[in-house]
């Protein structure tokens, strides 16, 4: 072989050595310490959307929130509670009866007694409105009747009673028979007097006088 040949094929087998190990080396991507092949999956992430200030807006969560319970309605037929005399009227002497009863000769006094004759209660206000037979005027009221919240509250069949004195027998005035009642109703409710038998009553013009009615005899014959 000669010299030319010789150095062609050194020089052949030199750029083979060269390409074999260009072939074996490590890649770019193992040089810098990666695989060299790139993931066939690419793994997902919730991106934040920017907000209009330039911040991430937060996630919205993924379970709707509750709203406010509003207050239930209450039952058909139930009713707010209500004062129990809410439906209680003054009694009017439509609704009662009446009697008068001597109670003090010497004084002429007479005991006066109203009865509920309805079936419903009725509150008994203030003091009776008592006239004289064919006389004029009226007895003067003796003492403070309670207000209407503490009135009498009259059941059916129950009783009420007032006091009503009469004048001293001293020549200036007048006996009469009977005398004429009707209710307080604190109204312009027009009534029929009720009477009631007064033999020897003696009216005064100026000592006259019933107590308000009351839930018992002694007590408006006292005062």
């Amino acid at each position: 072989m000669s010299t030319v040949s010789r150095t062609a094929l050194a020089l052949a087998l030199a750029a083979l050595s060269a390409l074999a190990l260009t072939a074996c080396g490590p890649t770019g991507d193992d040089a810098a310490g990666g695989t060299g092949t790139p993931s066939a999956t690419a793994t997902a992430t919730a991106t934040a959307a920017p907000s209009p200030s330039g911040s991430a807006s937060p996630a919205k969560s993924a379970t709707p929130t509750a709203k406010p319970t509003k207050p239930g309605k209450p039952a058909p037929g139930a009713s707010a509670p209500t004062d129990p005399d809410f439906d209680v009227f003054p009694c009017s002497t439509f609704d009662v009866t009446f009697t008068a009863s001597l109670a003090e000769p010497t004084t002429s006094s007479y005991l006066l007694k109203i009865t509920n004759k309805g079936t419903k209660a009725c509150r008994v206000l203030g003091h009776p409105v008592v006239t004289f037979g064919a006389l004029d005027g009226q007895a003067t009221e003796r003492g403070t009747a309670p207000g209407i919240e503490d009135a009498i509250r009259l059941e059916p069949g129950k009783s009420a009673y007032a006091g009503l004195m009469g004048g001293a027998v001293d020549g200036t005035g007048k006996t009469v028979d009977s005398i004429a009642m009707t209710m307080n109703t604190e109204s312009d409710l027009a009534q029929t007097p009720l009477k009631a038998s007064t033999p020897g009553l003696h009216v005064s013009s100026t000592k006259n006088s019933v107590t308000p009615w009351m839930d018992n005899a002694e007590d408006a014959l006292s005062l």
